[in-house]
């Protein structure tokens, strides 16, 4: 593997630093930063999106017929890292962007290609992903949400859950069962669902951060196109494989470690201003140091594993079932850091965003709460650990 990176390489990088800088509001970061507000929130990211595409620099690596530049994936990882190290925001429709783009550019017809993706880069048409149900998490094979066919639709009936985004969404990809007499893994389809379709209901969930994020999805007599299915009838599981190895993929996992890092570094920072007895500080703690190294280390190892993956991408091999390895080592990694955050905060650690005695603004307060869901969603550790066993070593079921 060769870290370094060509000087044509590190020309992109200096020409998307100085764009990211030139389209970044004044003063961002230190007297600007995003709306509080929720809602306000995510539309500013939707807005941050939009700026991307007219810059030129929405779905980089995407072939240029659908709208893309056709740029290299270092090239596109050059672009996460330094969006993530501006603290960019990090946009609304990235379901729509990083899961259901690449999904239909491998499977779906050219006719949806050409309707769904050039709308997924310039931000018109936000997506959310209909996977989980109440009784279908972690064996997602069990969803019971159905859809059956009525001349030139399908009939949709069921609920789905933890569907982020949907209040924001304009379509939501599925899975659904088409088949309930077939083997579980057998019997279930993949639709493109239009989120204003009568029939659907989107309830918000709050969640321990504050946030709403998530939110359960119901849909009763909801009626489909059947064009709207992407690839054959029966045959969603294995499309649903191509979608989950791209939410488990090494472009995100790029742009998380240097998130991680920032927030590690502030953490370092204030250790060395949080008093710990008359004249001692968190920082002169040895055993607090000793976390804190280690999880220096741990951020530069997930850096080097996400390198890894895309050297074999660069080499033509397909992401794989090795992309689970980049899931559970980062879900547990970050949890890490943020209860070493609360620990390193002491009695201030439960300060919250907006108290003026918060450390950081009540950043790490955040990180912690959030890090929570990191082992769950996008597949559970649990999985994460069986996928491996399995696929990649080879390990009996």
């Amino acid at each position: 593997m060769d870290f370094s990176y060509s000087p044509a390489e590190e020309a992109f990088r200096a020409q998307v630093r100085s764009w990211i800088k030139a389209n970044l509001p004044e003063g961002w970061g230190s007297t600007v930063h995003e709306p509080e507000d929720e809602h306000a929130r995510y539309m500013f990211r939707l807005d941050w999106e939009k700026k991307l595409f007219q810059g030129g620099w929405a779905g980089l690596a995407w072939p240029k017929k659908y709208g893309g530049r056709g740029a290299t994936l270092v090239e596109q990882a050059i672009l996460a890292e330094e969006l993530a190290r501006a603290e960019a925001p990090e946009g609304l429709n990235i379901i729509g962007r990083n899961l259901t783009a690449p999904t239909l550019i491998h499977h779906g017809t050219e006719e949806q290609r050409r309707r769904y993706l050039p709308k997924i880069l310039s931000g018109e048409e936000v997506w959310c992903q209909g996977f989980s149900e109440p009784n279908a998490g972690s064996d997602l094979a069990s969803i019971r949400t159905s859809a059956v066919r009525d001349g030139d639709h399908f009939v949709v009936n069921g609920q789905k859950t933890w569907t982020s985004f949907a209040q924001y969404s304009h379509w939501c990809f599925m899975l659904v069962r088409t088949d309930p007499e077939a083997p579980k893994h057998k019997g279930i389809s993949f639709l493109l669902v239009d989120m204003s379709t009568p029939g659907i209901t989107v309830r918000p969930l709050r969640q321990i951060s504050g946030e709403s994020e998530f939110n359960e999805t119901f849909f009763d007599d909801a009626r489909v196109p059947v064009e709207n299915l992407v690839g054959g009838l029966n045959e969603g599981w294995k499309i649903a494989m191509t979608t989950l190895t791209y939410e488990r993929g090494p472009e995100d996992a790029l742009a998380r470690q240097i998130r991680f890092k920032r927030d590690l570094m502030r953490l370092i920072v204030a250790a060395k201003t949080i008093p710990r007895g008359p004249k001692a500080t968190a920082i002169d703690d040895p055993v607090l140091r000793q976390k804190l190294a280690r999880s220096v280390i741990e951020v530069e190892l997930m850096r080097l594993n996400c390198l890894r993956s895309f050297s074999k991408q660069l080499q033509g091999k397909p992401l794989g079932p090795e992309s689970s390895f980049q899931k559970l080592y980062w879900s547990h990694m970050a949890q890490g850091i943020y209860e070493t955050a609360m620990e390193t905060l002491g009695p201030t650690a439960p300060l919250a965003a907006g108290d003026p005695l918060a450390p950081g603004d009540g950043l790490f307060q955040t990180g912690f709460l959030q890090s929570r869901a990191f082992t769950i969603y996008s597949g559970t550790s649990e999985i994460q650990r069986n996928i491996i066993s399995e696929r990649v070593l080879g390990m009996p079921r």
